[in-house]
């Protein structure tokens, strides 16, 4: 199977790219950060068929598509590259704003633009995108993050409805607290925290069962249902003493 995992330098992407090292796999691994990118791949490469590495900024989109239309047909890519500002009362500055909806979102669609028409063409595929718990329920202190993979959920669905009659799979994946350099700027408690390696294992496992829908940890995941399922005025109550 060849793979494109993005985001694959560190964090969940990396452990994701050691569960899929096996004989018959080829992965592609992109990030910004070669080095890395270097020894995770020579830590790989006696494990599988073949492994490639992509040194690209998702933001700067007209070369990231550039190097996705080099890499042509996947069977499977994992959109894991996701950037998180950390967690602050004050309005998130323009600029900060942009750059996360560019990591978490609309790269997204940069790299799908280019690989769709491969996945429809061979009548087959797996798009896993990475989301969050967070995108459940807007804490005061992560509207821009929060906002930025709700949307991201919104536009998985939509893929999923719009490819399944040309064979396509869309797995929309949404973790908890997981140890990264992402949840690295956290200060507060984090409930539910998972080691990076237990958080990528549970992600492996629900891509192999091919699970359209995959919150974790399951306890978390029932707390903020409960709490979005509370009147309006209930639920604020809670969140504002939360907050």
């Amino acid at each position: 199977m060849r793979i494109l995992i993005t985001g694959a330098s560190s964090g969940i992407g990396e452990e994701l790219a050691r569960a899929y090292a096996k004989t018959d796999n080829e992965l592609i691994l992109l990030a910004r950060r070669e080095t890395r990118l270097k020894n995770l791949a020579d830590e790989l490469l006696p494990h599988v068929k073949s492994v490639e590495i992509v040194v690209v900024d998702v933001t700067q989109f007209d070369t990231l598509q550039e190097k996705i239309k080099r890499i042509g047909a996947v069977d499977m890519v994992i959109l894991n590259a996701g950037i998180s500002i950390g967690h602050s009362g004050e309005i998130t500055p323009f600029k900060d704003f942009k750059n996360l909806y560019d990591v978490n979102l609309l790269a997204n669609h940069a790299i799908l633009e280019i690989l769709l028409p491969h996945f429809k063409a061979q009548k087959s595929g797996k798009i896993v995108f990475i989301s969050s718990l967070a995108s459940l329920i807007s804490m005061p202190s992560s509207k821009a993050y929060s906002s930025s993979k709700r949307a991201l959920n919104a536009y998985a669905e939509g893929i999923r409805y719009k490819y399944k009659k040309d064979g396509i799979k869309v797995i929309n994946i949404l973790p908890g607290f997981i140890k990264s350099e992402l949840t690295d700027k956290n200060s507060f408690h984090m409930p539910f925290l998972l080691s990076t390696k237990n958080g990528a294992k549970k992600i492996y496992k629900a891509i192999e069962k091919e699970k359209r829908f995959y919150a974790f940890p399951l306890r978390f995941y029932l707390i903020i249902s409960f709490l979005n399922l509370l009147p309006q005025f209930l639920r604020d109550k809670i969140v504002n003493s939360i907050n």
